[in-house]
């Protein structure tokens, strides 16, 4: 594990290196053009940020995992915003939200989304936070459940220590430490339940996500955030006492085949809190952009619409 938080800084690189490539700026212009949103950029304790909203009804706020981005969404994102204002933005030091000035620790984050709540939902939202962002919804939801309608746990980290199975720790630390096609590629088998049928389902979509992961993890501020991030929500488990905190009515969504927090953690925490499980066939630790049809009718069901 120290090998994994030691590659995520990454070496010294030059300023061209540090700036996002035309390349990847045309990756994200097209995983975005398609989308029902808008894209605007708020400043958030201190965080420019980059936030997708679009639709109407009752507010859904995403919080994606680590290394990614607001539009990791997009297989989801047209449906759900038929029935609800949908928000979505890019965490901390990810995508396109920069981090100028100051850490990005914990209290920074949850001060961070507060303050996303507070600019972008009219009344309470349904918070759904996949990987990392499930660890930070979990822990926002511990002490400020008030402003927020319902918890949705998806693949969630937290919920016990960050404890991968050997081979998708060895994937990721090779991908962290030399984000190549090949490295990408056999990390995304360990994060895809069938990575060879997800690039048929998904297309030319596929071309440029894999284009706009490998501009952003060459990015060392991107990788520092992530490392910070995890450090601080992903890595640790969320102390039981703390999660039994949470009032806010919560479920947990979850891939039979995730690797990185397998299945039975989220077992335990559903027989523990009482927190509803429902399980994603034929899905590792993704659902969301593996099986959409699956994974909104679960969601749907979570925010009490299905």
């Amino acid at each position: 594990m120290n090998r994994i938080q030691e590659e995520m800084t990454g070496p010294e690189q030059t300023e061209e290196q540090r700036s996002p490539s035309s390349v990847g700026e045309r990756a994200r212009e097209r995983l975005l053009a398609r989308l029902p949103v808008a894209e605007r950029r708020l400043r958030l304790a201190g965080i420019s940020t980059a936030v997708l909203e679009g639709g109407d009804g009752p507010p859904v706020l995403l919080l994606h995992g680590p290394g990614e981005y607001a539009a990791k969404w997009m297989r989801v994102i047209p449906a759900l915003v038929e029935s609800h204002r949908v928000i979505a933005p890019d965490l901390p030091g990810h995508g396109t939200s920069d981090v100028a000035d100051g850490p990005v620790d914990a209290d920074r984050v949850l001060a961070w989304l507060g303050q996303l709540v507070e600019r972008t939902c009219p009344a309470p939202p349904a918070l759904v936070g996949q990987i990392l962002g499930g660890a930070i919804a979990a822990r926002f939801a511990c002490d400020r459940g008030d402003r927020l309608g319902r918890l949705i746990l998806v693949d969630a980290l937290g919920l016990g220590p960050f404890q991968p199975t050997p081979e998708f720790g060895r994937a990721l630390t090779d991908f962290v430490a030399q984000p190549t096609e090949e490295t990408h590629d056999r990390l995304w088998r360990r994060c895809a339940f069938d990575l060879d049928g997800l690039r048929d389902r998904m297309g030319e979509s596929w071309a440029w996500l894999k284009t706009y992961n490998l501009d952003r993890a060459r990015v060392p501020g991107l990788r520092l955030a992530q490392r910070n991030l995890m450090e601080a929500f992903g890595m640790p488990e969320i102390a039981p006492a703390e999660l039994a905190r949470i009032t806010v009515p919560t479920t947990l969504i979850w891939g039979r085949h995730d690797l990185a927090t397998p299945l039975p953690i989220a077992e335990a925490a559903s027989a523990r809190y009482g927190w509803p499980l429902q399980v994603i066939e034929n899905a590792a630790d993704d659902p969301p952009l593996e099986r959409p049809e699956a994974f909104l009718n679960a969601l749907r069901v979570a925010l009490g619409s299905g």
